[in-house]
């Protein structure tokens, strides 16, 4: 299996097109990653009229490579972090974290095993 991917898209589920083919062809319209086995993590409300978040990770898929192509238009810069430099970067302001209540920073901190920044 591939290395775990926590990136975050947005985007909109196409009509007949399933939640998982969603998050696979957002990531790579975005990001320009081919991700398989997305696995739902939660939802949350959104703030546009019929609009819900939802959350999930994937794998970077076996074959394929890791080096992220930003579309430079939903995505300016995209980089990956090990836990330990995510937490240094976080602590010296370089990133910023999702807010706190947001499914994003709840996948974020699951996968860094606890919270991170400022709500450690």
């Amino acid at each position: 299996m591939g290395h775990r991917a926590v990136l975050a898209a947005r985007g909109f589920r196409g009509a007949g097109e399933s939640l998982e083919a969603a998050v696979i062809r957002e990531i790579y319209e975005e990001a320009g990653v081919v991700v398989a086995d997305p696995e739902y993590r939660g939802s949350q409300p959104w703030p546009f009229p019929a609009s819900l978040m939802l959350g999930f990770e994937a794998h970077i898929a076996p074959g394929t490579s890791s080096e992220p192509r930003p579309d430079g238009t939903e995505l300016r810069e995209l980089r990956w972090f090990t836990r330990e430099q995510l937490g240094a970067e976080v602590e010296a302001g370089r990133v910023i974290l999702p807010g706190p209540a947001s499914i994003a920073r709840a996948i974020i901190e699951d996968w860094c095993g606890g919270p991170i920044g400022e709500a450690s």
